[in-house]
C-alpha cells in the first residue's frame, strides 16, 4: 500500500537568505507542509540544476550544497542531512523514459539552496527521503510540463513533486532596488498577478505563451529557468489540474514569493 496521494507545489526558494530570515512565505510552507501527511519520497526540482536532459540524482545522502558567495558566514554552516530513496529514484526515471524521455542518472548530485532551503522549512526533520530531478533551461516551458506530466501517475505512488523557483527573479533589478530607493517595480506584482490568474482560468495556452502575453514578462524572467518548475509542477498536477495559490508575497524587492498546490479535479485540496 501506497501513502495518501500528494499534490504537486511550486514554492519559492528567494535569496539564500531566506533560510535565515524565512518570513511570512518560509511560514506558509511551514503550514503547507503539516497539511500532507507523510510522502514516501519528495521529487525535488530546482532552477539550480541545469542540464541537458532531465538527470535523476541517487545520491544515498545528497551532500548540501552552498552554491553562492557573499552571504552571511552562518549559512554556510547549515546542513541538511536529507537521504536519497534509489527506489523512488528508480520510478522517476521509469515515469520520464515511458513519456518518451531521455533520462539519465547521477549518483553524486547533492541539494542546491533551490532544493535545500525550502526543504528545511518544510521537512526540518530531514526525515523524508528526497530525489533531485534537474531542469532544462534551453527546453522551455512546453518541454517542462512534459517533464511534470510524466511525473503526475506518481502523486498516487505518494511522492511528493516539490518544484522550486520564483515567479519573478531578476538580479538586475534587485541591484537596481538596493542602489536605489529601494522601491519594488510595478510589474513584480502585476506579473504575479497574471500568472495566478491564467492559473485560476486553467489558461494552460496562455502560461505556455507567457513571454508573448503577459506585460513585462521579460523584465520578470530575464532568463527562464526560475520560472521553469512552475510548468513541472502544473503538469505534475494533471491535464485537468486545479490550482490553489497558497501564499503571495514579495520579498527582497522583486522575488515575488507567489506558492501554488496543483492537484486533480476529484483530488482533495492538500
Amino acid at each position: 500500500m501506497f501513502p495518501a496521494s500528494q499534490p504537486a507545489l511550486f514554492v519559492p526558494h528567494g535569496a539564500p537568505t531566506f533560510a535565515l530570515r524565512p518570513g511570512a512565505a518560509g511560514a506558509a510552507l511551514a503550514r503547507r507542509a503539516g497539511r500532507l501527511g507523510s510522502p514516501r519520497a519528495i521529487v525535488v526540482v530546482s532552477p539550480h540544476w541545469d542540464t541537458p536532459v532531465p538527470t535523476v540524482g541517487m545520491a544515498a545522502r545528497p551532500e548540501t550544497l552552498h552554491d553562492f558567495h557573499g552571504f552571511p558566514a552562518e549559512l554556510y554552516q547549515i546542513r541538511y542531512p536529507a537521504t536519497g530513496c534509489p527506489e523512488a529514484a528508480h520510478e522517476v526515471g521509469a515515469a520520464l523514459a515511458a513519456a518518451g524521455l531521455q533520462v539519465e542518472y547521477d549518483a553524486g548530485r547533492g541539494l542546491d539552496h533551490g532544493a535545500w532551503v525550502p526543504l528545511r522549512m518544510m521537512f526540518p526533520d530531514a526525515d523524508v527521503p528526497v530525489v533531485p530531478l534537474s531542469v532544462q533551461s534551453r527546453g522551455g516551458p512546453a518541454h517542462a510540463l512534459r517533464v511534470g506530466r510524466a511525473l503526475a501517475p506518481l502523486r498516487a505512488r505518494g511522492l511528493l513533486v516539490l518544484a522550486s523557483g520564483n515567479v519573478t527573479h531578476s538580479l538586475a533589478d534587485y541591484v537596481a532596488a538596493v542602489r536605489g530607493d529601494g522601491s519594488t517595480p510595478a510589474y513584480v506584482r502585476e506579473f504575479a498577478d497574471w500568472v495566478w490568474q491564467r492559473l485560476a482560468a486553467s489558461d494552460l495556452d496562455g502560461l505556455l505563451a507567457y513571454r508573448r502575453s503577459a506585460t513585462g514578462a521579460s523584465r520578470a524572467h530575464p532568463t527562464e529557468e526560475h520560472l521553469l518548475p512552475l510548468f513541472v509542477a502544473l503538469g505534475a498536477g494533471g491535464e485537468d489540474f486545479v490550482a490553489e495559490r497558497f501564499h503571495a508575497g514579495i520579498d527582497d524587492y522583486v522575488l515575488a514569493m507567489d506558492a501554488y498546490s496543483f492537484t486533480g479535479p476529484r483530488e482533495p485540496a492538500a
